[in-house]
Parts: C-alpha cells; structure tokens; sequence
C-alpha cells in the first residue's frame, strides 16, 4: 500500500524542512497551510497544499479526506512558540485544541500513526543541572510559562489517546535553529539581529540549540523506528550565550559582544523591551520568560532517540554558517 504523510505546520520551520525530506525521497506528501499564507516557504515543493484551520474539526477535515487507500503518517508539528508573558489564547487554542481535533481525526480516518512535536519544555525540569531523560506522565502544572504547559497538556491527550487504541509516537525537540525559517523564528531573530547590529548587550546563560535538519531526520526515523506510546527527546548540546555570540562574530566578521546586562536590570527591563518588540510586529526575544529560560537547567538527554531512532546531530557551528547563509536575501531586502 502507497504510503502518504499528512504535515501540519506545513510552512512552519520543521513543517516546511520535513517536507523538504519528503520530496527528497519521493514521498506522497499533503501539507496544511494556514488559508491566505503568502509564505515561499513550499515554493518548488511537490507536494499537495491544503488550505485549512487546526482549531476547526470541520476546517481540518480536508487535510484526512480521502486517505482511506494509503498507509497514512500524520505528523503533527503545527504550534506557536510563544515567550510572551501575557497569556495568549490563540497558544492554547492552537496547542492544545488543535492537537485534540489532529486526534480525533487521526481516530476517525484510522491514521496508521501519529508523530507528535511536542517540545523539552513540556518535560518537568530537574534541579542542579541534573540530567533531564524523558517522563511518561505530563502536568501542566509541573511547568512553568503558558507554552510550556499547552504542550504538556497537549502531550498527555496524545498519550492518552494510546491508551484508546491509536498508535503515537511523542518527539521533544530543544530549541530549534537553522535554516529554511521564513517565519519568526527566535532562533532566525537572534542572528538576524545580531548581523543587523541590533543586539548590544547578552545576559549570561544558556540553552540547548539543535539543527531544524536533524530534528526532521529524528522525526521520519520515528515513523518506522518509533516505539508506540514513547517519547523522545531531540536535542543537542548546552550552548551558553557567550559562545553562540562568539561563534556568531567569528563567521560572520562583525564585532563580539562584549557588554553583559546584570540579569536584575533585564528583568526590569524586559516588560519595555517586549513592547518594543510588539511594535516593530516581531516575535520578542528578550522577555522574562526568555530570561527564566536562559537561566533553567538545559541538560537534556538525546540517548534513547540516539540508541533507538539512530539519531546524530551536527556542529553548531556548520547550524549558524548555514543559517547566516540562508538569511542573507532577508538582510539585503530589509536594507532596499
């Protein structure tokens, strides 16, 4: 039987980069998009676009229609990364009710399986820089920040959903860089801004950065590989600030940061930094929550996936030099 993949998210940048794999090996591909989306980022693609809402049954519906010939993979990485401190509705709307309409319609059509993009952060951190492996249980409550617990919720009602007979498989990217964003990725702001002189000053701290390109490989790895019900981490290596920014410097040949902000400052000076960022339309990047994250425990764990999925990860460096690569048309239309 023909096999057919069903991605959300399809514009997003793992959707868009999944794709990418896809077509490169000749799959049947259906992706949803957002109706009205302008975004290049499927342009060349042999694929079917399917214009539809993930926080409508009805509107989702035409995505699953229609696939009762193939062996057909769902692959659900639709979501909004939000670092906001306000609490945003449409996060919960799309996180969690829109992962409950994936689900009832992966039942409905009796999907073979479902790969869930969950995220790092809907796993409980650990304290002391502990080592953070994967949890089979998820409660909102046990995280901190509005996405953080969309997802956890969200994870849960895709585990639960096993326990009803469908088959899932959950994957737990960190923070995802790289290229091929045409969104507003925070990763693509942070170079951007860095190249376009905008960022002056760091705080210290840290995270886990990985390749968007080996998520894509973890995640079609899991299709075949995954185990039912289990959940897997894909991350890379802790990356503190001052080295990413470094990294940054040297390929590009712009200057090193040299200017730390005291991390009580920022605090103070994150509500005015985030209405900055509101009124230039651009996704913050320097909130409190981004400043609670810099400085949380980002020592995960990517050994299951290693030992099961045959998970790898590249070099941040060959990330960055592809990233600065792919952004450049950005920069020289943003400078016209």
């Amino acid at each position: 039987m023909k096999r057919l993949y069903l991605v959300t998210g399809a514009t997003g940048h793992l959707g868009n980069t999944i794709i990418r794999d896809l077509c490169q090996q000749s799959e049947m591909v259906r992706g949803l998009v957002i109706p009205g989306d302008s975004s290049p980022a499927l342009d060349g693609l042999a694929l079917e676009i399917v214009p539809g809402d993930i926080c409508s049954l009805s509107g989702l519906e035409p995505l699953f229609a229609g696939t009762a010939d193939y062996e057909t993979i769902a692959i659900h990485t639709a979501g909004i990364v939000s670092i906001a401190t306000k609490f945003d509705p449409q996060v919960y709307a799309v996180n969690v009710q829109g992962t409950l309409n994936v689900i009832k319609l992966c039942q409905k059509y009796r999907i073979k399986r479902l790969i869930y993009i969950s995220s790092v952060h809907a796993i409980p951190e650990l304290p002391d820089n502990q080592v953070i492996q994967e949890v089979s249980h998820f409660d909102p409550d046990a995280v901190v920040g509005l996405y953080a617990k969309t997802k956890a919720e969200a994870t849960q009602l895709v585990l639960d959903s096993v326990m009803a007979g469908l088959d899932c498989v959950v994957i737990h990217p960190s923070g995802i860089g790289g290229p091929n964003d045409y969104g507003q990725g925070h990763f693509k702001q942070l170079v951007l801004d860095f190249l376009e002189g905008r960022l002056t000053a760091f705080i210290r701290g840290g995270y886990d950065f990985v390749d968007v390109r080996d998520v894509s490989k973890g995640v079609l790895a899991a299709v075949d590989r995954g185990r039912n019900g289990a959940c897997y981490i894909l991350s890379n290596r802790y990356v503190a600030v001052e080295e990413l920014l470094a990294l940054l410097a040297e390929i590009s040949g712009k200057k090193h940061l040299k200017t730390v902000l005291p991390r009580w400052f920022a605090l103070m000076t994150a509500p005015l930094a985030e209405r900055w960022y509101q009124l230039r339309k651009q996704k913050p990047l320097y909130t409190r929550y981004s400043l609670y994250t810099l400085g949380s425990n980002a020592n995960f764990s990517h050994q299951k996936a290693d030992d099961a999925l045959g998970y790898t990860t590249r070099e941040l460096r060959e990330t960055l030099q592809d990233t600065i690569a792919f952004l450049q048309p950005f920069q020289s239309k943003q400078a016209e």
